[in-house]
């Protein structure tokens, strides 16, 4: 049987620590092995020592939940009790002890599902399931099955849950000081039966302008928000971006926008957004459009209500107004110089008309004396 997705281990390699002090000292030093999920079409490939001598798969067990499935999925009622079991193979030359355990699943900064390290407690998933063993022992070439039970809350608020069951590997590398903890698991999610409200919000919601020499040129805004998922199932969405001027004008369209992963219930997905062609008009508006995403157990999904926010932000076209500006200066001093030339000329026709009449009435006096 092929072996199918499961959690696989990406170390999180930290520089060796200094030989400053004891190798004793050294020693307590950890790297911490990070976890991350492989959802679909993904093989579990298996963790292998730095030496290579240590291989181990882990894989679902083939029982009356299923017989070949790419993760534990259960519905359970509040103060249900499941039991299962995964199925781990030592592919490698020697016998292998495995620790055993579980632990919550987050979102990170990647959007891939890790599992919290066994440092760090867990409060849902991985303090409900209980492996009957906290060690394996698995000989070269066999797999073990190892059984373990969920036992969920009574008090266990409905909706979903995600983490994970592990198994562990640790080991010293004198030649760093350090000990090398290498996990590989398989995903648990659960979905506690009641209510179930999913949503998701928009938050924080942002957008700046950055505009263009040109004054007749567009320039780029950058509409920047968080999606927090408020409700109590696990959620993705589709997502439209759009930026428009004052009465809906110069609508401009961000494009395709990247979906966010599959948010737990709690969890946030900071998102930013690129919007060119936009046109200065003085007041820009952006409207993210959010479309949550359920997905029930049979894979279909159904698309929610869709959720709007909009912010606004100043888009003043300085180099257009500076231009408007100038031309105004200019014809202004036009019209002035213009004024002052027709004044100049008014006057030296009026005092034309007054030099003429002055002479006429001269050699008039001068006829009649």
């Amino acid at each position: 049987m092929s072996a199918p997705p499961s959690l696989q281990e990406i170390p999180d390699m930290h520089p060796p620590v200094p030989r400053r002090t004891t190798m004793a000292l050294v020693r307590v030093v950890t790297l911490t092995l990070l976890l991350a999920c492989a959802f679909a079409g993904l093989r579990a490939v298996p963790a292998a020592a730095a030496d290579g001598d240590v291989t181990w798969t882990v894989r679902t067990a083939a029982n009356g939940y299923g017989d070949d499935r790419s993760s534990f999925s259960y519905g359970v009622n509040p103060g249900g009790r499941i039991k299962d079991a995964m199925v781990v193979a030592n592919h490698g030359k020697t016998p292998l002890t495995l620790a055993v355990y579980a632990a919550d699943g987050f979102t990170t900064d990647t959007g891939q599902l890790d599992l919290v390290t066994k440092d760090k407690k867990s409060v849902a998933v991985g303090s409900w399931v209980h492996a009957d063993h906290p060690t394996v022992v698995v000989r070269p070439g066999k797999s073990v099955e190892v059984p373990f039970q969920i036992a969920v809350p009574g008090n266990a608020s409905p909706g979903d849950y995600v983490g994970g069951v592990l198994t562990s590997l640790r080991q010293s590398d004198d030649a760093q000081g350090i000990n090398v903890d290498r996990r590989l698991g398989i995903r648990v999610k659960l979905r506690v039966s009641g209510e179930l409200k999913p949503a998701l919000a928009v938050e924080n919601l942002r957008v700046d302008y950055s505009g263009s020499a040109d004054p007749f040129g567009t320039g780029d805004a950058t509409v920047t928000y968080t999606i927090h998922n408020t409700g109590n199932a696990i959620l993705s969405a589709r997502q439209t971006v759009r930026t428009e001027g004052p009465f809906g004008w110069w609508r401009t369209d961000a494009g395709r926008v990247a979906a966010p992963p599959e948010l737990l219930p709690g969890e946030h997905w900071k998102v930013k957004v690129p919007v060119h062609g936009v046109t200065p008009g003085v007041r820009l508006t952006a409207t993210v459009d959010l479309v949550p995403l359920l997905t029930d157990a049979s894979g279909t999904t159904t698309s929610l209500k869709p959720v709007l926010a909009t912010a606004s932000a100043w888009t003043v076209p300085w180099s257009l107004l500076l231009l408007v500006v100038l031309l105004a200066a200019a014809a202004v001093g036009a019209f002035l110089l213009i004024r002052r030339g027709r004044i100049r000329r008014k006057r030296r026709e009026d005092a034309r008309v007054r030099d003429a009449v002055a002479q006429a009435l001269d050699s008039k006096k001068e006829e009649v004396g």
